[in-house]
């Protein structure tokens, strides 16, 4: 009997705290003990009747649930409100438990320390700490010296950088000044009697100073020219061509078409596929050729009609920076004019055809005034057999759009557009002039290395100065004549006997 009266008594205190309805009484404990000690079949009902773990929504207040889990006999519906600041749980915890949350003491890692010094530099000006030996008189005279001409120092180099960028503000200041009243003499001036003073001496020397950005397209394509006589009516037929010619791609996958293609060297339209992949590697600093930039669609385009307008020659890698730069500065059409003819010059046509014979008369020529101008750095070149193929090739294929930053490549275009290829090859041994010190200290690897990729802080000042510096003359030969006398000695001796030929 007690140890059923203590486990009724545990039940009855259990349905006591679940439902709120009974309450312990000693009395009526006894009665029910004795009387369901005699009525087994009362035992069974009462341990188990049907409604014992129903629920009862209308006497209970519901619950807050501050997280979905699992209860007896039954899973917590999801909570729908956001999850609750941790602040306000620490609330909750506190106003249930009535336990205050005390926070960690501070860390007393420097508490023998008196002070809290503002830099590394401020400690040799600070007392020690308590628990370490005090500094002498001489010692602290000699830290707060020390700390003085710290202090010095950096004064001085604030005040030196304050300097130069005053200086960069006003050299900058200055050329805008230069450009605006330039772009005034080009547009009043210059180009309306521009067969008259082209080559005067005054224009020369505005046009070595760089030509202001909105006259830049202009005088790029009168200096070019339209020898070709192309139309625009003329490049939108070629661009329809492309046009068919990628629809065509796209919509069959042919390898018969591929092999008649490839079977006429003549024909390379086939290249049209060469120029989705090259075009997003075009200048990707500035994302305006890439797929969904501004020009995209149309450097396409203007590289496309081009493709169908020469298949003698058909896409190459290095024309999408000229297209780019001539997109820039151009109407798309007169870009596209400026674009065929440019690519038209001897030089060019020579590089992109791969037109080896050629290519080997202008390095040959180069390397006549790399040593009449830089004698010691040709000299270490051959020491290490370092050809200039090596570094030219990439410089002219992009007319060194790709080589240098853009600003300044067009300004190197500016004086190309006036001088003609000799340029190119005079802007080549200036950057040679520029690096010349650096240069000779480097073996062949970290020579090539460094010349395809230039430093990215040179600027048109100091490679202007070195430019101009070189001198296309040697033995009172200028470049014309010696690479004429180059072709003239290829024509005249036997081809087969030239090493650089056989290699």
């Amino acid at each position: 009997k007690w140890f059923l009266l203590s486990t009724v008594s545990c039940l009855l205190e259990s349905v006591n705290l679940c439902s709120g309805e009974f309450s312990l009484n000693s009395k009526w404990i006894k009665i029910f003990v004795l009387t369901i000690s005699k009525n087994k079949t009362f035992l069974s009902l009462f341990f188990f009747p049907r409604n014992f773990f129903t629920k009862r929504t209308k006497e209970l207040k519901p619950a807050v649930q501050s997280a979905p889990g699992w209860k007896l006999f039954g899973k917590v519906p999801p909570r729908e409100n956001l999850p609750k600041d941790s602040k306000i749980i620490q609330q909750e915890y506190e106003a249930r438990t009535g336990r205050m949350y005390k926070p960690p003491p501070p860390s007393t890692r420097r508490k023998n320390i008196e002070f809290e010094p503002l830099s590394t530099t401020a400690l040799i000006l600070e007392d020690r700490p308590a628990n370490l030996p005090a500094k002498s008189v001489e010692e602290a005279l000699r830290h707060r010296q020390e700390y003085d001409e710290m202090v010095a120092e950096a004064k001085k180099r604030e005040i030196k950088e304050a300097h130069k960028r005053k200086k960069i503000m006003r050299e900058r200041f200055k050329q805008e000044d230069n450009i605006a009243s330039a772009m005034v003499i080009w547009i009043n001036e210059i180009l309306p009697n521009w067969e008259g003073m082209r080559a005067t001496r005054r224009v020369r020397e505005l046009w070595w100073q760089g030509l202001p950005p909105s006259v830049r397209g202009k005088v790029w394509s009168l200096a070019v020219g339209n020898e070709l006589n192309i139309t625009p009516e003329l490049y939108e037929i070629f661009l329809s061509r492309a046009k068919e010619r990628w629809k065509s791609f796209s919509e069959t996958n042919s390898e018969n078409d591929v092999e008649d293609v490839s079977a006429s060297v003549a024909d390379r339209e086939a290249s049209l596929e060469l120029i989705k992949l090259d075009i997003s590697r075009t200048f990707p600093s500035l994302y305006i050729f890439q797929k969904g930039g501004p020009y995209h669609d149309l450097l396409h385009s203007v590289l496309g009609a081009y493709t169908c307008y020469r298949p003698d020659v058909g896409y190459v890698q290095g024309m999408s920076f000229i297209a780019a730069v001539l997109i820039l500065n151009l109407e798309e059409a007169d870009a596209f004019i400026a674009f065929a003819n440019l690519l038209n010059k001897p030089c060019q046509l020579a590089f992109f055809r791969v037109d080896h014979s050629m290519m080997l008369k202008y390095f040959a020529a180069f390397e006549v005034f790399f040593e009449e101008n830089l004698p010691k750095l040709f000299l270490h070149f051959k020491s290490y057999s370092l050809t200039p193929d090596i570094y030219l090739i990439d410089w002219i294929f992009t007319l060194y759009s790709k080589s240098l930053p853009l600003d300044l490549a067009c300004r190197v275009w500016d004086v190309f557009c006036r001088d003609g290829e000799e340029f190119l090859f005079r802007t080549g041994l200036g950057i040679l002039r520029l690096y010349e010190d650096i240069l000779l200290q480097m073996d062949f690897i970290h020579i090539a290395q460094f010349l395809t990729k230039l430093p990215e802080d040179i600027t048109s000042e100091k490679l202007f100065s070195c430019i101009a510096a070189i001198q296309m003359q040697n033995s009172n030969k200028k470049w014309a004549q010696v690479f004429a006398s180059l072709m003239k000695d290829n024509k005249e001796g036997d081809k087969n006997h030239s090493p650089a030929l056989k290699s």
